[in-house]
């Protein structure tokens, strides 16, 4: 499915939606689109296969059944809109398209923090049981699963039961997978759990092809790839951080803290650690997607 590495992935999907006007103060975040605005969507899918990405996420990170039902939207409408993410994509690139090597569509499924929409995706301690993380997940992983998109991405992951109920659901689909951690510093997921404790009970899944880290601070990473990559066997190593700006939960802002600079100059690091797969997260945009499209091609 894979055939060329490192494979650049796209940047953060809402940073660009914002950029174009719309306001994402919303339980869905960018998933409000879906339906208002699908060609907005689009268009920021095109910005980054014309920066040169070789694969795009879907806008269903933060789309679920039960947040589109928390909002007055059926069963039906629910889960046509979580396909209709992947069919963005597709359109996306059937416009991008002329030849070569097809980009592929990594459906992106975020972690349970992300539809409580009140920031525990930074904490990952959710305070419930694996079956109703088992519940919450699993039948957008299955509708997702029976779509078009190439693989899926279970991303921003925080907690090490949320990894392990995910572990096992992703035992029972057809795709290839890859998963990604939040983390808090050079050594833990948000939790507090050691990567390193993640990635073993990962490391032999026959559906994930991939393990790593996103929406984390630039300055981790390295420290992360050192911890990830003796445990990691025969699978990909996968990162793309944030730009390191720190985001207030409660006020919902980003604080300046630093430049995209700050990516590049370690991603060439990165790469030689061992890296496979590379891109950026929340903050991160077309124009450092093309920058790191030209590292790779030196």
């Amino acid at each position: 499915m894979i055939n060329m590495y490192p494979l650049l992935i796209d940047g953060g999907l809402s940073n660009q939606l914002e950029k174009q006007g719309h306001d994402l103060n919303h339980k869905l975040w960018s998933a409000k689109l879906l339906e208002s605005e699908p060609e907005a969507i689009i268009k920021v899918h095109l910005a980054y296969l014309e920066a040169g990405a070789q694969c795009i996420t879907t806008a269903s990170y933060q789309a679920t059944i039960p947040g589109f039902m928390s909002i007055g939207y059926d069963m039906v409408t629910a889960e046509s809109l979580i396909k209709k993410s992947v069919h963005l994509a597709e359109r996306a690139i059937k416009r991008f398209y002329i030849k070569g090597s097809k980009p592929l569509i990594a459906a992106s499924i975020g972690p349970y923090g992300a539809y409580l929409a009140d920031g525990s995706e930074y904490h990952g301690n959710y305070g419930i049981s694996e079956e109703t993380l088992r519940e919450f997940h699993e039948y957008r992983i299955r509708l997702l699963d029976q779509s078009n998109a190439d693989i899926l991405a279970c991303e921003t992951i925080p907690s090490f039961k949320e990894t392990i109920v995910l572990a096992n659901l992703l035992k029972d689909i057809n795709k290839q997978t890859w998963i990604s951690f939040a983390c808090k510093d050079e050594f833990h997921i948000n939790d507090g759990t050691p990567i390193e404790d993640c990635v073993d009970i990962l490391s032999d899944h026959p559906n994930i092809f991939a393990i790593g880290v996103n929406c984390t601070s630039p300055k981790y990473i390295s420290g992360l790839v050192k911890a990830i990559k003796p445990k990691i066997k025969n699978k990909r190593i996968i990162v793309y951080p944030n730009s390191g700006d720190v985001y207030n939960a409660e006020t919902k802002v980003w604080s300046e803290l630093s430049s995209s600079e700050q990516l590049l100059n370690q991603a060439k690091k990165w790469i030689n650690q061992g890296v496979d797969i590379i891109g950026g997260c929340c903050r991160i945009g077309p124009e450092e997607i093309k920058s790191l499209r030209k590292l790779i091609k030196v």
